[in-house]
């Protein structure tokens, strides 16, 4: 399959991810929305800090660096042995769920009873969902190498969308059960989310007419079962420095501040990712390999990291004066009063560095020599132990909002080593595609214009001046942001060229299948 070829399959994947995620995404924040209304604030902290932090640290640990080794190199491989390498992902995740239950029940502090009932339980089912996911984890990665579009992202939202229901409807007959109700919702999360892939592949290589011989590596299920063959949350929970409530209104800002991240940046990266792994050859330099497949691969980087910055200074320039607005539409008083817009203004610029380290490392991890990964993975280890340290000093100085700047300081080294990466591969070479970080005067002008103008519409039509007075607010956002998109197709016409063209590969792919 030659470079375009692969880059066309990326970017159906990315386009199509990202309008089923826009559909399910909607569902799921109106649902949230509601439940929210239902709950103090320590419920929301202990659920969406504490317990999502243990669900997520032993997913992490148990399967983070499989999935690396196991997505790059395209699909010729020997699949029996990496589907075998995959299954140590259960019993690693059996021991860190154990082991991080401990330590979240026995060292850590416990929340009050009288005010989170069932803390207990809630560590037991949350550890238990990480295991449960772990499960399908060798059809995940066979989904993601086989490039099967929309299923990750079918299988995640719809997980999601009946988790929000199953916890909507508990809350609401059975509020008094507390963290049942979550451990309950938790755990069918993670089941839907298996089931999905189970019967996705139990369906495609029990079809006649798929010809699964060669669409697959493998001609039945049981070819999938193992066989004999040759940060922030941390400081929070572990130091102490906010309390539940605080730590629950930081999670839900967190969470909402990310939604955008979660939308648009996730599909992109994690389907480009797997287009640079397939196109350029870890071991060696960009001198060395074929030059049209470095060529198109600086420029889908160059476009990929153009279209993070707009992206990203776009969220941030309109986030600042909109934030308030947004927390108490989804809210209420709970969020958009005290320290809930602040974070979420903060939040606005944690997304641009977010956006462009989210393309820098994609490139970065596909194109590193295993040495490299190994350097990269050891200064990451180091930073994580200043970042720590750090993340501690600003939440003592600053309150919550401190958790958010030492995540730009971390997110701004990352992308640094990452650009040091990039220019030292494509130094040899004409492509310089770090260009494209470099906007022009006009468009910068109309960003700080609108910044201006939505600002001082903030202090005169936000947020206690009633409805009339928030829609003219809104309507000058929008008469703002609607100039600077149009100056953006004046100026950067190269990346509009990319995003038509892409946007046209992935139509005709549609139709051909």
């Amino acid at each position: 399959m030659s470079s375009r070829e692969v880059l066309g399959q990326a970017a159906r994947l990315a386009s199509s991810g990202l309008l089923l995620q826009v559909l399910f995404r909607v569902i799921t924040f109106v649902l949230n929305a509601f439940i929210l209304r239902f709950l103090s604030k320590e419920i929301v902290g202990v659920v969406n800090v504490r317990l999502t932090l243990l669900y997520s640290t032993t997913i992490f640990l148990a399967r983070e660096a499989f999935r690396r080794a196991c997505l790059s190199g395209g699909t010729q491989r020997h699949w029996s042995q990496t589907l075998n390498l995959l299954w140590l992902t259960v019993p690693l995740g059996v021991f860190w769920s154990l082991f991080l239950g401990w330590v979240w029940l026995q060292l850590l502090e416990v929340p009050d009873p009288n005010v989170v009932p069932h803390y207990g339980t809630g560590v037991a089912a949350f550890g238990l969902s990480a295991v449960v996911e772990l499960l399908g984890e060798p059809l995940w990665v066979l989904a993601q190498a086989h490039m099967f579009v929309r299923l990750k992202v079918i299988a995640e939202s719809l997980s999601v969308i009946l988790k929000s229901i199953l916890t909507a409807l508990l809350v609401l007959w059975l509020p008094h059960w507390g963290l049942y109700i979550f451990s309950l919702a938790q755990l069918f999360f993670t089941a839907v989310l298996v089931l999905c892939y189970v019967i996705y592949f139990t369906k495609l290589l029990g079809s006649p007419e798929s010809s699964k011989g060669q669409v697959l590596p493998v001609s039945r299920m049981t070819d999938l079962l193992p066989s004999i063959t040759r940060r922030e949350r941390y400081v929070m929970t572990f130091l102490n420095v906010l309390n539940f409530g605080d730590q629950g209104v930081y999670d839900i800002v967190n969470n909402l501040g990310s939604l955008v991240a979660r939308l648009i940046f996730q599909p992109i990266e994690e389907s480009f990712y797997i287009f640079f792994a397939k196109v350029l050859e870890r071991e060696k330099d960009a001198t060395l390999q074929k030059q049209e497949d470095v060529a198109v691969a600086a420029a889908v980087l160059e476009s990929l990291l153009k279209l993070a910055l707009l992206t990203g200074l776009t969220i941030t320039v309109f986030g600042f004066a909109y934030s308030q607005l947004a927390l108490d539409i989804y809210g209420g008083a709970m969020l958009s009063s005290g320290s809930g817009p602040v974070l979420l203004r903060a939040y606005c610029l944690y997304v641009l560095l977010l956006a462009i380290n989210g393309v820098t490392e994609c490139f970065t991890f596909a194109a590193m020599s295993k040495e490299e990964v190994d350097r990269y993975n050891f200064t990451m280890l180091a930073l994580s132990s200043s970042f720590l340290g750090l993340s501690y000093l600003l939440t003592h100085w600053c309150g919550s909002v401190g958790f958010i700047l030492a995540n730009c300081f971390n997110m701004g080294i990352r992308i640094t080593q990452s650009l040091r990466f990039i220019h030292r591969y494509y130094q040899k070479s004409p492509h310089r595609p770090l260009a494209s970080l470099y906007l022009s005067p006009v468009l910068l002008g109309a960003f700080a214009l609108s910044g201006g103008i939505t600002a001082v519409s903030e202090v005169f039509l936000c947020c206690e001046r009633g409805w009339p007075a928030r829609l003219a607010h809104i309507t000058v956002g929008a008469l703002c942001l609607g100039a600077t998109l149009r100056t953006v197709f004046l100026t950067e016409t190269k990346l509009i060229h990319f995003l038509r063209t892409q946007l046209a590969v992935s139509r005709l792919a549609d139709k051909t299948t």
